[in-house]
């Protein structure tokens, strides 16, 4: 056609030859920008999929990793609050050591009217011990009821039933506690006007020892749920630990996958734009070629 415009063998080449460079050149330049040699399914279709999964699995396990940090927290917060009821107890053991020492009725009731004081506290220390709403020291049914709230904490992404992996901590039983619970009783009890450390003779006594004696029980109690708390607070620990390493092996293995070599990259850039001066080079004198033929006619 006479529109048509030919080019000669010499010239096309050239011109495919810069085209590759330019095209080369617009890449690694993508690639420096963005820091990845993966941007999209159309380089690497495999890589750019599996780098895809594994960031997803990575963002899975740090919502779980969240998660497992909560139940830590939950635990953390019923440890905190069992030490407090401890030395709640250990000062009413004090108060009613000293009540059997004391012959005073009058003494005694003071002392009575302290431990009760004490005695309320240990309940509100119990409806305090939450975090994010749980509570594994009672619930709202009363305290250290039989209903009390427990803790599930997942360790996987897995949604089947067979394969969830999960630590599920229970709260404190209300049966656990009827002992403590009773102690208020010896102190309150009343035979007249009287409470009964403020009897006189061997009634008070027993009283008192009984109060003893059940304020012992109670701080076994405390101290082994205590202790149940904190191994289940040490397993949660070493389970965070090991979901944090392994988001972040996930995250290193995606970014093997698609991320670009800076240095590289920088070299194949200035690699390029020499190839394209040259070819620039070349394609001129390509040209020149071509219109020293054309001066002969």
């Amino acid at each position: 056609m006479a529109n048509e415009i030919n080019l000669s063998s010499a010239t096309r080449t050239n011109l495919l030859s810069l085209q590759t460079t330019t095209g080369l050149i617009g890449r690694t330049q993508e690639r420096l920008a963005t820091g990845l040699k993966v941007n999209s399914a159309l380089d690497d279709a495999l890589a750019f999929f599996k780098a895809r999964n594994l960031n997803s699995r990575a963002s899975d396990l740090a919502s779980i990793k969240s998660g497992i940090t909560d139940g830590i927290n939950v635990i953390k917060a019923a440890i905190q609050g069992l030490e407090s009821i401890e030395q709640t107890i250990k000062q009413m053991k004090a108060l009613a050591t000293s009540a059997i020492s004391s012959p005073e009725s009058s003494t005694r009731a003071k002392l009575a009217s302290q431990f009760n004081e004490l005695r309320s506290q240990v309940d509100n220390l119990a409806e305090d011990s939450s975090f994010n709403g749980v509570n594994l020291l009672k619930n709202s049914t009363g305290p250290f009821s039989p209903g009390a709230d427990y803790l599930t904490v997942k360790f996987n992404e897995r949604t089947e039933a067979k394969a969830v992996n999960q630590l599920v901590v229970s709260g404190l039983r209300g049966t656990d506690f009827t002992t403590m619970l009773a102690t208020s009783a010896q102190a309150t009890g009343t035979a007249g006007t009287t409470t009964l450390w403020g009897q006189t003779g061997v009634a008070a006594l027993n009283a008192i020892s009984a109060s003893i004696r059940a304020l012992d029980s109670a701080l076994v109690i405390v101290r082994q749920a205590a202790v149940g708390f904190g191994t289940r607070s040490a397993l949660l620990e070493i389970r965070r630990s090991f979901t944090d390493n392994l988001v972040n092996t996930l995250k290193g293995g995606a970014s093997d996958l698609v991320n670009a070599d800076l240095n590289e990259e920088s070299a194949n850039l200035l690699s390029l734009q020499t190839r394209q001066q040259l070819g620039t080079i070349s394609l001129q004198i390509a040209q020149k070629s071509e219109e020293a033929i054309l001066r002969l006619f």
